[in-house]
């Protein structure tokens, strides 16, 4: 488990970091995402002991890192962005290399093999690095990390220089490596944050200001409950039907279309669903629905809404805000 408590860095009069706690607990993938000088990168940094804080505490599976740096450490797995290889050496000879720096106490041969085997680089093994592809690189630097089984893996744009097959097989890879690590992944890519992690921490001058599912984190930016449809059928009647549907609030009717087809946005009240109630009523009354989405926001909405300088109080320390509501 990683927990970091009110944890700030500060150059000169520049807070980096301001005041951050979150947690990731055991078998968690945690998306870590933030604009270009948030502090995201500074966070991370701080948390695999590559520099210190200025105050708060970072903790791997209870150990903080400052105190105790080797023990701590050791439970880490870490891919920089840019992997930190050996270019002259063979793929063998750097994960022998690596096993040796980190005093494994694993079967070498065997332990090995099956970080090759789970990466996909057996085939490159006797290979010297400087002749494999970038991506066949990113793989090696993955596969460093994961000498030693560490309970911890925090990975920084794990994905960089892959081919689309090669970073679903990556995101596969993650996705099982989270059954039995807590992960931290810092992405760029949105759609693999969506398609990977099981929560995500928005950062923002130094600040969480979300810490949550990215439903949750939709459902309480949206404010609103929309749905989008599009319905074949005399507009009139359509929106005295839509409006009898217990749980709507509004009606509108965006556009009009040929044939009798127009655009609705439909207003439902707090925590109603009236999809059911929706196809029904189209049904009984022989329309035909060609259309019906929910406006809700997507994950680079919820980046941009978040990182762009409005204020959503409601969701600052948004895990403290639940705990206080269970209490």
């Amino acid at each position: 488990m990683i927990e970091v408590v009110n944890l700030s860095k500060h150059y000169g009069d520049k807070k980096a970091v301001d005041n951050v706690s979150f947690k990731a607990e055991d078998g968690e993938i945690l998306g870590f995402l933030g604009p270009n000088g948030a502090g995201k990168s500074t966070t991370m940094n701080i948390l695999t002991g590559y520099i210190s804080s200025t105050s708060g505490k970072a903790l791997i599976d209870g150990i903080d890192i400052l105190e105790n740096p080797v023990k701590a450490k050791q439970k880490i797995g870490y891919l920089p962005e840019i992997p930190p290889l050996y270019v002259d050496m063979t793929v063998k000879e750097y994960l022998y290399f690596i096993y040796d720096l980190k005093k494994c106490k694993l079967p070498k041969i065997s332990h090995l093999k099956d970080i090759c085997g789970l990466v996909k680089i057996d085939h490159v093994y006797n290979r010297l690095i400087k002749n494999l592809s970038k991506g066949y690189r990113q793989r090696v630097g993955l596969a460093q990390a994961l000498v030693g089984n560490p309970k911890v893996l925090i990975l920084d744009e794990p994905t960089v220089g892959l081919d689309p097959k090669q970073i679903i097989e990556i995101r596969t890879l993650i996705k099982k490596l989270g059954k039995n690590h807590t992960v931290i992944l810092s992405s760029h890519i949105l759609s693999e944050v969506q398609a990977v992690c099981d929560k995500i921490i928005v950062i923002n001058e130094g600040k969480i200001v979300a810490n949550d599912t990215e439903e949750n984190l939709s459902h309480r930016l949206t404010g609103d409950h929309k749905l989008m449809c599009k319905i074949e059928g005399n507009k009139d009647n359509v929106m005295r039907a839509l409006q009898s549907i217990e749980g709507v609030d509004r009606v509108y009717c965006d556009a009009e279309h040929k044939n009798n087809v127009s655009e609705f946005r439909i207003e439902a009240k707090e925590g109603k669903d009236i999809r059911k109630a929706l196809f029904k009523k189209v049904a009984e009354n022989g329309w035909y629905l060609l259309e019906l989405k929910s406006s809700e926001l997507s994950l680079e909405d919820i980046f941009l809404k978040l990182t762009m300088g409005e204020s959503i109080p409601a969701l600052e320390n948004t895990e403290k805000n639940k705990e206080e509501a269970e209490d």
